[in-house]
């Protein structure tokens, strides 16, 4: 089952279910300066969970792009991307876990197919400082669904991961954390200001068992071990307490959020920890060899940065983002110049992007028709960039491996108002090739910034004077 297929089940069966199916926010968001990127199912739909009435009615569903900057360093790995898709569903006031996890069980073992005997699930613990309950009901019908499918469902106490990494799950279909599965805007129930609403989750991962556990990673593996042998593939969050002056209270208005990572999921329905393996992803690196005449078994991190990136690249210009050196821009260069950076690993030091791009888009125009209404433009973006940054690239990269007994903030800034390399690209490259960092080379770096920015702004004052 491809990840087209698995999106287009889970709406259908969720409509089923009294849902609406409603359209995909943008990835910039909409009147939240909070942040620069739509990086969760749920961050749209945030004012109604918290309590205002959503026009559609009380039961919504779609499946929502999103884009999380702050993973780039983290891909390259087999699960990690920048641009991904979130399947949700939303109980606003209504339904609550009696109803949500059964439903979710019913689409992942049922309509998509996964085997009962590989999902496994995390539940909250309690906070009992603050006057939080363990999620002992969750973990009821969690059992409840295991045993009907014939699965043995032990539970275990893990607290942490650390814990979890010292003791591991010993098997355990039920293991119960504590902040990992509390959800809030604020991250922890201790720095929940008063008035602000949060609730345990119940996350799903699905074992792969041809993964041996990395011990790096912690002696014994768990749920929320990141040896990539355990995958999370949902989330059910259960909005139910609102912090209050002496505690937490129980929210006049429960709310159900689940969000599903559609690439996860699909790759588990192939029996795949390699999420690059599935269709939304494989025909980019397949043309990847094709033009590079390499293999991804043996250029698997460049092929699947360059995969992600022009991905994620093509979904901000189909949005309307255009590379600049200010916020949403920014991040659009750096993930456009990094791609490019890995082609030259690949031995691919001419342009390229006009034949990946299309590509790309190729794959979401039946589903995001928006993509094929705003191809050519795309492309024009993608690869006017493209053509620009190559003029300085090798000068760039010249320039910094002759730094071989160091580099600096100076160097750094060097190589940024002269080279156009994003400072992040510069650092990973000194580190890939053994290149020390100066340990205050961040420090010397914004300084020279402050510097230009100043020389700048004086400019600006003559020429207007």
């Amino acid at each position: 089952m491809d990840a087209d297929d698995i999106r287009r089940i889970y709406l259908d069966f969720m409509v089923e279910r009294g849902h609406v199916v409603i359209p995909r926010a943008p990835l910039i968001p909409r009147d939240d300066p909070t942040t620069l990127f739509t990086g969760s199912g749920m961050q749209p739909l945030l004012p109604y969970l918290l309590g205002a009435d959503h026009p559609a009615g009380t039961r919504l569903t779609d499946s929502q792009t999103c884009l999380r900057a702050q993973d780039i360093d983290e891909v390259g790995d087999n699960r990690h991307t920048t641009f991904f898709e979130m399947l949700g569903n939303w109980s606003l006031g209504d339904y609550f876990k009696a109803e949500q996890l059964p439903q979710v069980w019913e689409f992942l073992t049922d309509r998509v197919g996964l085997d009962p005997n590989r999902i496994y699930v995390s539940c909250f613990s309690g906070d009992p400082e603050h006057g939080i309950a363990k999620d002992t009901e969750s973990a009821a019908i969690w059992t409840r669904l295991f045993t009907a499918a014939g699965v043995s469902a032990d539970q275990v106490d893990l607290d942490t991961e650390e814990h979890g990494g010292e003791v591991g799950n010993q098997g355990a279909r039920i293991a119960f954390y504590g902040s990992k599965n509390w959800w809030c805007r604020g991250g922890h129930a201790q720095d929940m200001p008063v008035g602000e609403p949060g609730g345990p989750d119940s996350e799903m991962f699905y074992l792969f068992p041809q993964i041996e556990h990395d011990p790096a990673y912690g002696a014994h593996c768990h749920q929320n071990c990141d040896c990539g042998r355990y995958l999370e593939i949902g989330n059910s969050v259960f909005m139910e307490y609102v912090r209050t002056e002496t505690g937490f209270a129980p929210l006049p208005r429960r709310n159900v959020d689940f969000g599903g990572g559609l690439a996860r999921i699909a790759a588990a329905s192939i029996d795949s920890p390699d999420v690059f393996r599935i269709n939304l992803l494989w025909p980019i690196v397949a043309k990847l060899e094709e033009l590079s005449g390499r293999s991804y078994d043996t250029d698997t991190v460049a092929m699947r940065v360059i995969a992600d990136h022009l991905r994620g690249a093509t979904f901000l210009a189909v949005d309307g983002v255009r590379p600049s050196n200010k916020e949403q821009g920014y991040v659009m260069r750096r993930l456009i110049r990094r791609a490019i950076r890995y082609a030259f690993d690949l031995g691919l030091q001419q342009n390229f992007f006009a034949e990946i791009i299309p590509t790309v888009s190729g794959m979401y125009t039946q589903d995001y028709p928006e993509v094929a209404q705003r191809a050519e433009s795309v492309v024009g973006v993608l690869v006017k960039e493209e053509k620009a940054f190559r003029r300085t690239l090798n000068k760039g990269i010249k320039q910094l491996r002759g730094y071989k007994d160091g580099i600096g903030g100076a160097e750094l800034f060097v190589l940024y108002d002269t080279f156009g390399f994003p400072v992040e690209l510069s650092t990973e490259e000194a580190r890939a090739k053994g290149i020390a960092l100066a340990e205050n080379w961040r420090a010397d770096f914004d300084e020279k910034m402050a510097e230009q920015r100043a020389r700048s702004q004086a400019a600006t004052r003559m020429k207007i004077g």
